[in-house]
């Protein structure tokens, strides 16, 4: 069996309210043993990196994935792309994504069909570098709403649409049916409208499907052990939501009084992540991308904004989870940029850098199912971990910066070894 002894490093585990100095000993895919300074562990045959006064905390957790989303700006180029290079563009994105240190990915929709689960099981099987996936299905939305792409795309064949449209419980549950047998782990449905942005028939306020064809997708995930995240922007949409069990609450950016409270009545079963970083770019940086809005629609996306910021607070201090993960891979926020949900974190909605951690370590694991094996530093847990040059406690925008990731270790493995002068083989005494 494999070993690897980190020393002398400050370890941020997902946990304690501070990080604190010691050594952790990797035995295989697991953490085995760690000591807190002035303790040591014996070195044995392990393979000794020696920290140095770096620090090791948990690998990351990105809450709303889009691994096959591309930098489009019309959600029409995403049906123009051949599936064989959307295919390799997407397993280049999980790679990229595990360069950035993103160990886990809770997915929020493919843009085609069995994307994610071709590439999760590549990725399992060990063909190609990527961070562990929870594959999810295309959007699934009633017609007239976010992802419905009209006569355009009901002219193309199934395998290049990029959305499932609905508008029966029976429709919705015989879809969920055949993704379940394709081998997803999470349903995407459009419970909302979205921002005007994209000029779609509803809005953010708008509530847009009815509560039989949400408890369909929900009925059909829990008899074939799935989930469900839901798009859901509008105080109507996430009530339904939290009335129907669905496991992850994307936006919620309208959440009235009542929606936080419900929110926070099942707060130890339900996700949000509130995907910040899209509306931040969107309103302060797509004119970098060749976007620019007129004063309505700026003043509506600043408004949605505010609106986010305020209602995340609010969350945050009622102990709802709430996780990085912000819709990287739409044309003004790229994949590989991700680590900025977690400054906006701190920067926004008034998070401690401790705090934005453990969203996206500990948190991060319990959404990705694997409370007890992910997300800590802890003997027993899968050895996901970033050794990092700095404190992310001090400057938490280290963590954007994939120069300052000086390891990255996947279950015991590492995907980028510390430089050489780093780590030392010690032979058995």
């Amino acid at each position: 069996m494999s070993a690897t002894l980190f020393t002398d490093v400050r370890i941020i585990d997902g946990l304690s309210p501070a990080a604190y100095r010691g050594d952790v000993l990797v035995e295989g895919e697991r953490i085995a043993a760690i000591a807190r300074a002035p303790h040591t562990l014996p070195r044995g045959t392990a393979e000794v990196i020696d920290g140095a006064g770096r620090t090791l905390m948990p690998g990351l957790t990105e809450a709303h994935a889009h691994l096959s989303f591309t930098g489009c700006r019309d959600l029409h180029e995403f049906t123009r792309i051949p599936v064989e290079e959307h295919l390799l563009l997407t397993i280049e994105n999980a790679k990229l994504l595990l360069d950035q240190g993103f160990t886990s990915c809770f997915s929020a929709a493919s843009a085609k069909p069995r994307l994610d689960v071709v590439v999760r099981n590549a990725i399992n099987a060990g063909r190609f570098p990527g961070p562990r996936l929870r594959a999810a299905t295309q959007e699934i939305t009633p017609s007239g709403n976010l992802g419905d792409l009209d006569t355009v795309e009901m002219s193309l064949p199934p395998q290049v649409r990029f959305a499932v449209t609905c508008d029966s419980p029976d429709a919705f549950r015989a879809y969920c049916r055949i993704a379940a047998r394709e081998g997803v782990d999470t349903f995407k449905i459009n419970v909302s409208g979205d921002r005007g942005f994209y000029d779609w028939g509803a809005g953010s306020d708008a509530t847009v499907i009815t509560d039989e064809e949400l408890a369909a997708v929900v009925q059909v995930a829990r008899s074939r052990g799935k989930k469900v995240a839901a798009h859901a922007t509008s105080a109507g949409s996430v009530k339904m939501c939290v009335r129907h069990g669905v496991d992850v609450v994307y936006h919620a950016a309208l959440a009235d009084t009542e929606a936080l409270d419900m929110l926070e009545s099942a707060r130890d079963r339900v996700f949000v992540a509130p995907t910040i970083g899209f509306p931040f770019t969107l309103t302060h940086e797509a004119g970098e991308y060749g976007v620019h809005h007129d004063a309505a629609t700026k003043a509506h996306l600043e408004a949605e904004l505010n609106s986010i910021i305020r209602v995340c607070t609010d969350m945050r201090k009622r102990g709802i989870r709430v996780l990085p993960g912000g819709d990287y891979g739409l044309f003004c926020n790229p994949q590989g940029t991700n680590a900025r949900d977690l400054a906006h974190f701190v920067d926004l909605l008034g998070f401690t850098p401790m705090e934005a951690i453990q969203a996206a370590t500990r948190h991060g694991g319990a959404l990705m199912g694997q409370p007890n094996d992910l997300g800590q530093v802890k003997e027993g847990y899968l050895a996901d971990l970033l050794l990092v040059d700095g404190d992310p406690l001090d400057d938490i925008a280290i963590l954007q910066d994939a120069g300052r990731l000086q390891g990255i270790m996947k279950g015991g493995r590492f995907h980028k070894r510390p430089a050489a002068r780093a780590a030392l083989r010690i032979a058995a005494e």
